[in-house]
C-alpha cells in the first residue's frame, strides 16, 4: 500500500515508507493508508464507468484523452466535480493518470501529450489528505503527524498554504481567500546594465530624455539578468499571489523555453495557470531593458496570439485587467459579455498602451462597468482629454465614464483617490534607500489596492498599504523580486512615520 501511494506521489524520499509506516502504529495499526487507496480507486472507476471506459482494461493514455475530452464536452464538472477526485491518482505502468479537474483542465487547455501530462494538483491535495487523515485520527498527535511528514518530504515549499497542512486556525488559505483573475500579455525581460562610463542620457529641447551609445563600436556592459514572467497582469498576479488572495492568470505565450520557464515561474509563486495559452510553433514575448541607474528604457517586439476568451471554470469574485496588445480587442468584447452576465463579479481596470491608442469610447462599455480604475496622471489627462493641472477635474471626467472609484498617481507627490464622494491624498512611503530599478512599481501599487479591496479592508487602508509594496520593489531589480506578504507590509505599517496618513484633498 505504501509503494502505491510513493508510486504515485513520484516520491523517492528515503522516509517516506517509513514514515506511512509510524502513523500506521500511532494510530493503532487503523488501516488509514488502506481506506485510502480504495477511496481513491472507487472514485476513479466511477469516473471510468461513466466514461464507458473498461476499468480493468484501459490504458493510461485511453484514460488520460477521455478525461480531457470532458473539457471539450463541456461537462468536465459533471465527471470531475466530487472533491474525492482532487486527490485521485490512478497507477500505470508508464506514471499516474490525475483526476483532479485542475490537472485535467491544465492538461486540456495546453493540449499537453500524455508524456507531458499534469498531476502536480492532484499530488498535492494527495498529500494534504494523507496528512488530513492521521492528523485527525483520534489515536494520533496533530503536531506530531505534520512533523514526520516535514522530516519525509510531505510538506514540500510549493504546498504552503494547503488549509489541510496548516496547523493554524483563522488563516486565508487558498481555498477560502478571495479569487482574483488578472488578464494581460506575459514577457520575458533581459536586464541589460550599461555603463554609465559608456552611455549619456540627454534632454533635447522639449524634455525628452535620449540614451546614446557609441554606434558601430562595442561597448560595454556590466551585467545581465534575465526575469520571467512580467507584465502588468503577471506582475499583479504573483502580487495577489504573496498577499494570500486565490490568484490566477489569463495570458499567451509562446511553446518556447521562455514560454515554459514563464510558467513554471508562476506555478512557483502559486498562481494558477490554467487559463494560460501556449501557441504552439510561436515564440513568447522577450522584452531588453537597457538600465542606467534606476531608469530604462525597454526594447520590446511583442508575438501575435490568439486572444480568444476563456471562461473560467468558476466565476473569481474580481477580474484585473491590465496591458494586452492590439490584436486582443475580442477578448475586451468578449470579457464586457462575461462581465454583464457575471454582475456580482468586481471589474478592476488597468489601462494600458492600447487602451489608450483605442480611447475611451471605443472602452466605454468597461469603464462602464470598472468598480475601480487605476492609472497615473498623465495617463488620467490622456483619456479624460483633460488637462493634467487638477486631480479633482481629472477624477470626476473619469468617474463620468462610469467607474466607481478612481485613483491616480503622481510619482514623487503620492497618489489620490475619489471614492464615495470625497477626494484624498496619500503620500509615498519613504525609500529606505535610493531606488534600484522603478520596473513595476506601478504595477505593485495597483495591484496592493485592489488586494487590499478583496480582502475586505476600506479604501483608506488600500491606499497605506499600496505605496509600501512599491517602495519595496523598486529597491530590487525587476517587478516582482520586491513583492511583499501581508505580514511584511504590516511591519512597513507599524513603522511608518507619523505624516504617512490618508488626507482629505483640495485643489
Amino acid at each position: 500500500m505504501t509503494n502505491f501511494l510513493a508510486d504515485v506521489l513520484a516520491t523517492d524520499h528515503p522516509l517516506f515508507t517509513k514514515t506511512i509506516a509510524d502513523f500506521e502504529r500511532a494510530s493503532a495499526q487503523s488501516g488509514t493508508d488502506t481506506r485510502l487507496i480504495a477511496d481513491m480507486t472507487e472514485a476513479a472507476h466511477e469516473v471510468m464507468r461513466r466514461l464507458n471506459i473498461d476499468t480493468a482494461d484501459s490504458s493510461g493514455k485511453e484514460l488520460y484523452h477521455a478525461l480531457n475530452a470532458t473539457i471539450g464536452n463541456g461537462n468536465v464538472e459533471e465527471v470531475l466535480g466530487d472533491p474525492a477526485l482532487h486527490y485521485t491518482l490512478l497507477r500505470f505502468d508508464d506514471g499516474p493518470v490525475s483526476f483532479c479537474i485542475y490537472d485535467v483542465i491544465e492538461n486540456a487547455h495546453h493540449e499537453l501529450a500524455y508524456e507531458a501530462r499534469k498531476v502536480g494538483h492532484a499530488q498535492r491535495h494527495l498529500r494534504a489528505e494523507i496528512i488530513k487523515r492521521y492528523a485527525e485520527h483520534d489515536k494520533t498527535d496533530n503536531k506530531m503527524i505534520h512533523e514526520l511528514a516535514e522530516q519525509a518530504g510531505m510538506k514540500p515549499p510549493e504546498d504552503e498554504g494547503h488549509p489541510t497542512l496548516m496547523l493554524q486556525q483563522g488563516a486565508v488559505t487558498k481555498s477560502s481567500a478571495p479569487k482574483l483573475l488578472a488578464i494581460g500579455d506575459i514577457f520575458t525581460d533581459a536586464f541589460i546594465k550599461l555603463s554609465e562610463d559608456v552611455v549619456q542620457v540627454e534632454k533635447d529641447e522639449a524634455g525628452n530624455s535620449w540614451l546614446k551609445i557609441p554606434f558601430g563600436g562595442r561597448p560595454p556592459y556590466e551585467d545581465v539578468e534575465i526575469v520571467q514572467s512580467v507584465g502588468p497582469a503577471p506582475n499583479s498576479a504573483v502580487s495577489f499571489a504573496r498577499l494570500g488572495l486565490d490568484s490566477s492568470l489569463m495570458a499567451w505565450l509562446g511553446d518556447d523555453q521562455p514560454g515554459n520557464d514563464s510558467l513554471a515561474h508562476l506555478q512557483n509563486e502559486k498562481v494558477e495557470t490554467a487559463l494560460v495559452r501556449q501557441k504552439s510553433g510561436t515564440k513568447s514575448n522577450y522584452y531588453y531593458v537597457l538600465r542606467v541607474g534606476a531608469e530604462r528604457t525597454i526594447l520590446t517586439k511583442n508575438e501575435q496570439y490568439d486572444y480568444s476568451w476563456i471562461v473560467p471554470e468558476q466565476p473569481p469574485d474580481w477580474i484585473y485587467l491590465a496591458s494586452a496588445s492590439e490584436d486582443s480587442w475580442q477578448l475586451h468584447v468578449d470579457l464586457l459579455s462575461y462581465l454583464q452576465e457575471n454582475k456580482n463579479i468586481r471589474f478592476v481596470f488597468q489601462p494600458g498602451t492600447f487602451h489608450f491608442k483605442w480611447g475611451k469610447d471605443k472602452l466605454r462599455g468597461l469603464y462602464g462597468r470598472a468598480e475601480l480604475i487605476i492609472l497615473n496622471r498623465e495617463e488620467a489627462a490622456d483619456i479624460t482629454e483633460e488637462k493634467p493641472d487638477k486631480i479633482s477635474v481629472l477624477a470626476a471626467a473619469l468617474h463620468e465614464l462610469g467607474p466607481k472609484a478612481v485613483v491616480i498617481t503622481d510619482g514623487p507627490h503620492g497618489s489620490y483617490a475619489s471614492y464615495d464622494g470625497k477626494l484624498v491624498s496619500m503620500p509615498n512611503y519613504p525609500d529606505p534607500a535610493p531606488p534600484f530599478d522603478r520596473t513595476g512599481a506601478g504595477d505593485a501599487f495597483a495591484s496592493t489596492i485592489v488586494a487590499a479591496l478583496a480582502l475586505g479592508e476600506k479604501m483608506e487602508t488600500a491606499l497605506k498599504w499600496a505605496p509600501i509594496n512599491s517602495m519595496s520593489v523598486v529597491q530590487e531589480l525587476g517587478a516582482q523580486a520586491g513583492l511583499l506578504t501581508r505580514e511584511k507590509i504590516d511591519e512597513y505599517l507599524r513603522d511608518a512615520p507619523e505624516n504617512y496618513e490618508v488626507r482629505d484633498y483640495s485643489d
